[in-house]
This record gives structure tokens, sequence and C-alpha cells, in this order.
């Protein structure tokens, strides 16, 4: 039988795991409350936060949610979560036993948010013919 494919988020958290659900509403609104112009899709069986081009996802899983955005974007973060499994591509798996790591998740997308917009100025500057 396929999965019912969820259309929005509210609905992608209701479908999950019930130990996880606060903490993917806790996720779900940090992420709106940094990225309030953010296009919000669910692909491939996660929520994605599209400004222009991707800036985070959460997916929900049986015992654990993940957060992911670029490794790049995660690399100056790398000390305050190591006590998370990370993949090489930048997800953190945050166990839902776990408090959720608010102010590292914060800093995390607000530092994806200011690499957009540092490209965007510096694409903008390019395309007037001006170097930054």
């Amino acid at each position: 039988m396929a999965k019912k494919l969820h259309e929005t988020i509210p609905e992608y958290i209701e479908a999950a795991p019930p130990g996880g659900q606060l903490q993917l509403r806790q996720l779900h609104a940090l992420l709106q409350s940094i990225a309030p112009e953010a296009r919000q899709v669910i692909n491939w069986n996660t929520a994605f936060f599209i400004e222009r081009q991707f800036l985070f996802a959460f997916s929900a899983h049986e015992a654990h949610l993940e957060f992911n955005t670029t490794a790049e974007s995660i690399e100056p973060f790398h000390n305050g979560l190591s006590k998370y499994e990370i993949t090489e591509t930048g997800v953190v798996k945050i166990s839902y036993a776990e408090p959720l790591p608010e102010k590292l998740i914060r800093k995390i997308a607000e530092h994806r948010m200011q690499r957009v917009r540092e490209r965007d100025d510096a694409l903008f500057m390019k395309v007037l013919g001006r170097s930054s």
C-alpha cells in the first residue's frame, strides 16, 4: 500500500510518530520564524524550506528527526553538534528522547540564511557589473 502524500507540513507532522510530534512542531515553528518568506513543501517525505534555493529541511523517523541543511552551513557548529550523529551531507539526527537543541538549530539556520543572502547580494552585484 502506498503511503499517503501530505500536502502541508502540519499534515506531515500529524502523520509522524506520536513521540516526535512535539519536537517536529517546535522545529517547524522555529524554522518558520527564521525564514517566514520561504516556500514550504513536502517532497521525498521531507519538509523543505526554499527561498530561491534550498535553505533547510527536516524529516520524521520512528525514533528521531533529521534536520538538514548544507554541510557548509553545519561545519562552523560541528563542536556543538558532537553529541549528535551527522552525515557527510550535513544531516543531523536528533533523538525524540532528547530535548530539541533550539538555540543551536537557530544559529545554524540563521547562518544558512546569511550565506544565502550573501550569495544573492554577490550575484546581484555581478549582474550590475560591480564587484562586492
